[in-house]
């Protein structure tokens, strides 16, 4: 299934792969699950519990692993210190271990995700040894298998967490089978092979994208660990190559556009690779094209931190979790400066670092946490950063309620600009994203003297006539970018009215602004950092509070620059500078 087609205005390709003309279509029957679609999906849940399906997770029981596979991803220590203590973190969330129990957990749905994943068996590995871990491991292990082992229900035995239940389970085999019960060893391994064969049957029936991915690393990973896996491992090989083709762009970049989701399918990827490599069996070469494709995708939206940018619901993902997952890639390449299909721009020079959101988000059904972020913009100087996005939208918890949750995902809450207060794409009740930007037109150009990009899209031309184009120029030592948002009347519609314009340029924390007497400018301090100035060229310029979310998904206070205008029937435009003064 092709989520967006690209389709090439005259093509005149420049250095690096870059092109001068594109556009990009998000397709027109976005819609999420309908109705019936709910239904079918609420009874084909329901088969899971019938005696047939039972049967279906019958088999040979192993006796053994045939191998242990490296995790090269460290853990989050203070996570695996808190199940040390006594109890789960998650994102500002504690969850006492001994009254613990997995048929009623009274957490977050992403809470509830981290403990059927056992995810969390990597955190407590980075922090105790086998001979610490394992009996805390175990415990936990037992109450799961007390609640879930004998009957699948979501959303214990989603494709997602039960692919990657296998991966760390045998990953992390040591903390959970050291024991000396031989009943209990013997149901963990029980529960392993009918994993695997719960897996078999629903993982092409997973979301596209990173749930049905994992489902498929899962069933390679069962194959290749569990005695008797040549078939399984030939039917695994094939489905992950499908997983791949429809999860994946062309250019690396996943379907959901969420960088988050593009750093968790490198790390998949390469958990995969792990579990080829310890039995000494070349990977298919759909997974090693993957990786190398991946990668520079996820490095195109690194800032000069090498953190990732705050896009499509992830926070700031910090740079040692990004350096950690690309070392476990052992894929070395430069980061891809213009990701076509997936969307995403990056301007490099010197030591400024611009990323640019250059499409339609993603289609409804393939992104819990989709933002109307169209034309947004980030802006780096060296490690520090000046210009983000709030971020977060996807990473509720004891900090983000579902209600911010979705405020972060608004236009407003991206460094762009907003017609009549309204978003470029809707956002609608039940959460999902509905009508807006259905084109993205873009240009792009690299001389010498810098780096020009032109972008439009059409999100605010159906309700109010307006098709809104940004104009970027970055000089050739990148201290200046220029910008300008133009509101044009778009073809073939009435003549529009006047409305309201906001131009948003959130800061990022530590930035301190001083406006300049005329409302027309500010200075922009970067604590230990250099100074920038910035500089409207209409409209009223004044300072508000925003917030930005850290990785953790902990907000922080911060500022924004905010330019109000007004859209005229005629057309009407707004430039703006970043300069670069110290």
């Amino acid at each position: 299934m092709s989520v967006r087609k690209g389709q090439d205005l005259p093509p005149e390709p420049g250095d690096d792969g870059i092109e001068q003309g594109k556009r990009l279509i998000r397709v027109a029957d976005d819609k999420g699950l309908s109705l019936a679609q709910k239904i079918a999906n609420h009874f084909y849940l329901l088969s899971w519990k019938t005696p047939i399906h039972g049967r279906r997770l019958k088999g040979k029981y192993p006796l053994k692993l045939l191998a242990v596979p490296d995790d090269d991803v460290p853990g989050d220590s203070r996570a695996g210190a808190a199940i040390r203590a006594g109890y789960f973190l998650f994102r500002g969330q504690k969850l006492p271990i001994d009254t613990l129990d997995f048929a009623r957990l009274p957490t977050s749905p992403a809470f509830r995700d981290y403990l059927h994943s056992f995810r969390w068996l990597r955190d407590l590995s980075s922090s105790a040894t086998r001979e610490q871990g394992a009996p805390i491991a175990e415990a936990v292990m037992r109450k799961w298998l007390a609640a879930h082992h004998e009957t699948p229900s979501e959303p214990a035995w989603r494709a997602d967490n039960a692919g990657w239940r296998l991966l760390f389970w045998t990953a992390h085999a040591p903390l959970i089978l050291s024991s000396s019960d031989l009943v209990y060893r013997s149901l963990v391994l029980n529960c392993i092979a009918r994993t695997a064969r719960h897996l078999d049957r629903i993982a092409d029936k997973a979301p596209m994208g990173l749930p049905r991915l994992t489902g498929w690393c899962g069933i390679l990973a069962a194959a290749l660990l569990i005695p008797g896996g040549e078939a399984r491992r030939l039917f695994g090989e094939a489905g992950l190559k499908r997983a791949i083709d429809s999860s994946f762009h062309a250019d690396g970049g996943i379907v959901s556009r969420s960088p988050l989701a593009q750093l968790e399918a490198v790390m998949l990827l390469s958990m995969l690779r792990a579990v080829y490599d310890v039995r000494r069996a070349p990977p298919p070469v759909c997974l090693t094209d993957a990786l190398a494709r991946a990668v520079p995708a996820l490095l195109g939206l690194t800032h000069g931190d090498g953190g990732l940018g705050s896009w499509q619901g992830a926070g700031a993902i910090a740079p040692q979790s990004v350096q950690a997952v690309i070392a476990a890639s052992r894929v070395r390449t430069r980061p891809l400066r213009q990701a076509r299909d997936w969307g995403y721009q990056r301007i490099a020079v010197g030591n400024t670092v611009l990323q640019i959101d250059a499409a339609p988000p993603p289609v409804a059904r393939l992104a819990e946490a989709g933002c109307a972020s169209t034309g947004a913009i980030e802006i780096s100087d060296g490690p520090l950063r000046l210009i983000v996005n709030c971020g977060g939208a996807a990473l509720e918890g004891a900090w983000i309620p579902w209600d911010l949750a979705q405020g972060l995902r608004t236009t407003a809450a991206h460094s762009t600009l907003i017609l009549n207060d309204s978003n470029s794409t809707a956002l609608l009740p039940d959460g999902t994203l509905g009508k807006g930007v259905t084109e993205v037109e873009l240009n792009r150009q690299e001389t010498d003297n810098g780096s020009r990009l032109e972008l439009s899209h059409d999100g605010y031309v159906r309700r109010m006539g307006y098709v809104h184009r940004r104009l970027l120029l970055v000089s050739g030592d990148g201290k200046e970018i220029r910008g300008e948002d133009m509101l044009t009347p778009a073809e073939r519609r009435r003549r529009p009215a006047k409305q309201p314009v906001q131009l948003r340029f959130h800061l990022a924390p530590g930035v301190e602004p001083t406006p300049t007497a005329d409302n027309m400018g500010a200075l922009l301090r970067i604590d230990l950092g250099p100074l920038w100035q910035f500089r409207a060229g209409a409209g009223a310029l004044t300072i508000e509070d925003s917030l930005w979310v850290d990785a953790d998904g902990r907000p922080h206070p911060t500022r924004q620059l905010v330019v109000t205008g007004e859209a005229l029937p005629g057309g009407s435009s707004i430039g703006w500078i970043f300069k670069r003064v110290g």
